[in-house]
């Protein structure tokens, strides 16, 4: 039974006062550590003497080395009853905890919460609330203790407990009193032990420590300004009881050493002073002192933390090896994150081993890694298995990491259940791999419920696929609710779809922020998108600014659009150099654009060297321009195929132009087809030109048709000139409106030549201009006709 509540809800007490109505006959088995645990359960084990474990405070007990599922299995095995009591703060720190990539898994603290995490699951807490029922307090009221019948009367917003322990009211006093006036020395030094716990050193703390410790908190406040009354007047203030409970300083045995309410601790969340970190440390009395400190300080005060461990390192405390070696590696000092894991190997701990061999992994020292997991699975850490079973697929050896997840899983390693399912989802072996998927998700395997969401949707099973999403999504899955948005919008349920993403955003996940950012991009929502891609590429998901940044350039919003590529490429999107390239180009940023260009092309994009080509060529850089298309045209775009065919042509190179086009165009590029005519047309192989026109109009090409009406015409094939003119018009080719007109002229047709040379002018070709004023001209209209050729900007073109 494990009973959550917040600090001074009376957790021990309910659960003593259950343990002893309930098992009044069974010892306890009450461990210091939860490495002590898995010696007691052995011991009782051994014994005739029936036990119950008595866990106060579990977050203490939980971990690879403690309480584990393996362990919980036993006890349940055994039928010990196992008794826990837990903070709530405590309780959602497991809960709530994210593992990310498998990588940072296995580190040591991921893994304790992991851990930890896995067994919480496995337990329905009995939450004692803060606040009473109306039933409870008329019970409380029939008891026959006047602290109670006094409590009722004066409990206020507070829950009987809380007054009991008088958290709140004490909390409010303590911050109250460091103002003028108040008790400020007496409010200084509550805040110097309420740090000192939070800095992770154990209580008591003599007066000397809180008055060296408190003078920085007294100072902050407002130092002699605040005319701060005398220590004794502070010390006095600061341990008197209220309402005959409790002290916000709490004596001991020695007089000159206090503890502190841990209600005013637990509910402190400001930043810890550098000054206290280091008073802590100066004043750690042992190893776990200092690994304790080393453990709070780790997120907040690298440096502290690091001293800490070594401090505890020094002393031979494995933790704190495992703690400094990890604090070491995510600090990129890895050749002394190794030195210490093997240390803490060497001095038996297997989970030192396993993350040795993450390391060696890490720095692609294969076979290393390998023999070290091993090394740790051996000794029995059976986390290490599923990590062999990773290494062993990035090696490409499926059937032993296939063996090596089924050993890690049979060991209770739900994790690697689900690794068994994608590996042998990944070999095809579908019904099995749905089979692993279930089990492990009936093991607590949120991760398990997604996969087996995506096998189904694979599948076509859409049904079961959306029920396996949202058990993921009850159990806290960001990435299953993202999945079962996109299952949503694929069904086209658009509504619903962006409903999911929504809550998935709201949950933190920004992926989901991005598909709601496309969803609504489709939807042609478009302000909505911007804000929803902005919101995803602010909250870390990198791929939304490239995705911002088109956006923004199709609003042709370009020094925005700039601003968006600028962070996609500073985030690692290699995506967003050549479109970054492209915008500074059109910009008139040349040099720039080039260097994006080539950044891109080193980066393997071959449309940036076909872009970077064409910079080069028009700026009069042919021979580079020529060696960057050959070098796109061998990375095998075939777009550089034209364009170093039209390079060819450009340079007088008929002959290597021809069959550069010839091979782009074997290659698919259907613009080649119009340029190769177009060279042959120019060579004089009229009858090849047309048959290529002819293909590109087939193909799609529109600007085929005009070229083919000209071929056509000079060859005095006037009608189906005409009509191939006439559907160059309907494709939106201003040009050929006017040669249609050139041709109506030339048949006599003086009328229709007229309309067509107008509707060419009026859809912006200025060449119908001059030959709209000669035919005006010789059909005695030399008014109109001069109006025009003052205007004429153009004499007759094909």
């Amino acid at each position: 039974m494990l009973v959550v509540g917040q600090s001074t809800a009376g957790k021990t007490r309910a659960a003593h006062e259950a343990l002893r109505a309930e098992l009044p006959n069974y010892r306890v088995l009450a461990p210091a550590t939860g490495r002590d645990l898995p010696i007691g359960v052995e011991v009782v084990e051994h014994s005739s003497a029936r036990c119950v474990a008595w866990l106060d405070d579990l977050e203490n007990f939980l971990g690879p080395e403690g309480l584990e599922p393996g362990l919980l299995a036993q006890l349940v095995r055994l039928r010990i009853p196992v008794l826990a009591t837990m903070r709530y703060q405590h309780y959602d720190a497991f809960m709530g905890f994210s593992m990310g990539p498998l990588d940072s898994a296995n580190k040591q603290y991921a893994e304790v919460v992991d851990v930890g995490a896995r067994i919480l699951k496995q337990v329905e807490p009995v939450e004692l609330n803060r606040v009473w029922s109306g039933n409870e307090l008329q019970r409380a009221g029939e008891a026959d203790d006047d602290r109670i019948a006094d409590a009722l009367t004066h409990h206020g917003p507070y829950g009987l407990a809380e007054y009991l322990a008088a958290g709140p009211a004490l909390y409010q006093e303590w911050h109250r009193a460091g103002r003028p006036g108040g008790h400020p020395r007496a409010a200084a030094l509550v805040s110097a032990a309420v740090n000192l716990a939070r800095c992770g050193l154990r209580p008591p703390y003599h007066l000397d420590l809180l008055v060296e410790a408190h003078h920085h908190y007294l100072t902050a406040a407002g130092g002699p300004l605040l005319r701060p009354e005398p220590l004794d007047a502070a010390l006095e203030w600061a341990t008197r009881r209220r309402h005959s409970v409790t002290s916000m300083l709490i004596p001991t045995e020695d007089p000159c050493a206090w503890e502190i309410f841990d209600y005013l601790a637990d509910y402190s969340d400001t930043p810890i002073p550098d000054v206290t970190w280091r008073t802590a440390l100066q004043h750690a009395v042992d190893a776990t002192d200092s690994y304790n400190i080393g453990f709070r300080a780790y997120q907040a005060a690298s440096a502290i933390a690091e001293t800490a461990f070594r401090q505890a390192v020094d002393a031979g405390d494995t933790d704190a090896m495992l703690g400094l070696g990890l604090l070491l590696w995510e600090a990129g000092r890895a050749d002394e994150a190794e030195t210490i894991y093997q240390q803490a190997a060497n001095a038996g701990d297997t989970g030192a081993l396993n993350n040795l061999g993450i390391l060696l992994r890490e720095a692609e020292r294969i076979d290393e890694a390998e023999s070290t997991f091993r090394q740790a699975a051996d000794a029995g850490y059976t986390g290490a298995l599923n990590n062999l079973g990773h290494l062993l697929v990035m090696t490409g050896r499926k059937e032993e990491a296939e063996t090596a997840f089924r050993q890690a899983a049979d060991a209770g390693e739900s994790k690697a259940l689900h690794n068994l399912g994608l590996l042998l989802q990944e070999t095809g072996r579908i019904d099995e791999a749905e089979t692993i998927y279930q089990q492990a998700a009936n093991a607590g395997e949120t991760d398990a419920l997604n996969g087996l969401g995506l096998l189904l949707a694979e599948m076509g099973r859409g049904e079961e696929a959306e029920a396996a999403y949202r058990q993921a999504v009850e159990a806290g899955h960001g990435g299953a609710m993202n999945n079962l948005g996109l299952l949503l919008q694929e069904a086209g349920r658009i509504d619903e779809a962006e409903t999911i993403y929504q809550q998935a955003a709201n949950a933190g996940y920004a992926g989901a922020r991005f598909n709601l950012g496309l969803l609504l991009q489709v939807a042609g929502r478009i302000e909505e998108a911007e804000a929803a891609h902005r919101q995803a590429a602010e909250a870390g998901f990198a791929r939304a600014w490239f995705d911002l940044g088109l956006l923004l350039a199709e609003a042709g919003r370009r020094d925005e659009a700039e601003t968006a590529y600028r962070q996609a490429v500073e985030s690692g999107d290699t995506r967003a150099l050549t479109n970054l390239g492209l915008l500074l180009k059109r910009a008139g940023h040349m040099k720039e654009a080039e260097a994006f260009y080539r950044q891109a092309a080193e980066a393997g994009d071959t449309l940036a060297l076909t872009n970077l080509g064409v910079l080069l060529w028009e700026a009069g850089r042919t021979d580079e321009a020529e060696a960057t298309y050959k070098q796109a045209v061998d990375s095998g775009d075939t777009k550089a195929l034209h364009n170093l065919g039209l390079l060819h042509k450009k340079t007088g190179r008929i002959d290597e132009a021809e069959g550069t086009y010839k091979q782009a165009i074997g290659a698919g590029e259907t613009d080649a087809v119009f340029s190769l005519g177009l060279l042959l047309e120019a060579t004089g192989r009229i009858d090849e030109a047309e048959a290529l026109y002819r293909r590109a109009v087939e193909s799609g090409d529109p600007r085929a048709l005009n070229n083919l009406g000209v071929l056509l015409w000079e060859a005095g094939r006037t009608d189906e000139a005409e009509a191939t003119y006439k559907q160059a018009v309907d494709s939106g080719d201003t040009k050929a409106l006017h040669n249609l007109g050139l041709l109506q002229e030339k048949t006599g047709r003086i009328d229709e030549a007229e309309a067509a040379y107008k509707q060419a002018i009026e859809a912006g070709y200025e060449g119908a201009r001059l030959n709209l004023g000669l035919l005006l001209e010789k059909a005695g209209r030399r008014g109109e006709a001069k109006a025009l050729n003052r205007q004429a900007t153009d004499g007759r073109d094909r």
